[in-house]
């Protein structure tokens, strides 16, 4: 796992920044990979979203002609979620080091599984 991922094309200023908090701090698998690349997806959507709700009223004029939150309230909403969704998946250590400390852990897990195996091997 050496290879830094590229950064995925047509990202814009939100999903780019979210791209570089990440990808130079943490060593990801593939799948991890696609889970940032959806979450800074995610993330532009979120700002353009933000960025139309920023000039647009909070309440507008539903089909009964009464005041009803604007859709892009509830859109916006539903995106902020799924986008928390996805970096809570990735499961993301709160610092690199941690991270270090994670692999480790793993390592060592890895390790004692294995020794379990190759001494169940030895006394059946």
């Amino acid at each position: 796992m050496g290879d830094t991922p590229r950064m995925p094309t047509r990202l814009g200023t939100a999903g780019r920044a979210l791209w570089k908090s990440i990808v130079p701090a943490y060593t990801l698998r593939p799948d991890e990979v696609r889970l940032l690349t959806d979450a800074c997806r995610e993330s532009d959507i979120v700002q353009r979203l933000e960025d139309e709700l920023a000039d647009a009223p909070l309440m507008v004029t539903g089909s009964q002609g009464q005041l009803v939150a604007s859709p892009l309230v509830s859109e916006l909403r539903q995106h902020r979620a799924v986008l928390a969704g996805l970096l809570k998946a990735l499961k993301l250590p709160d610092t690199p080091a941690d991270a270090h400390q994670k692999s480790a852990h793993i390592s060592d897990q890895a390790r004692a599984a294995a020794r379990a195996r190759w001494s169940k091997r030895g006394t059946a």
